[in-house]
């Protein structure tokens, strides 16, 4: 099971742009590196994040190997109206985490 965190404001004004942060802890290995007995540590990578608010997608982006264990992403919207945002996960097998996160504009 993934750890996921969410950093985002519970509220907003309308039309307010807002910070949105989100992590998963995943080893994210390339598939170069070695072990200590010198075999290939298999790859192992999430490939796509994608963010939704009240069901469109707002921010997505595909990672490839050189990105980093635990990934970590800042970014930017425009608070529009109450809903929820759902940010989802996908690795290179097809699994999937997800994390949502309410917000009240007022």
């Amino acid at each position: 099971m993934a750890v996921i965190r969410i950093s985002a404001p519970e509220t907003a004004e309308k039309n307010e742009v807002i910070e949105i942060k989100a992590m998963i802890q995943h080893p994210m290995e390339t598939g170069y590196r070695r072990d200590e007995r010198g075999d290939v540590i298999p790859r192992d990578i999430i490939t796509n994040f994608r963010c939704g608010y009240n069901g469109e997608i707002v921010f997505e982006a595909e990672f490839l190997p050189g990105i980093a264990a635990n990934p970590f992403l800042t970014f930017y919207l425009r608070a529009t109206h109450s809903g929820s945002l759902n940010m989802s996960w996908t690795d290179q097998d097809g699994q999937s985490w997800s994390a949502t996160h309410a917000l009240t504009v007022a």
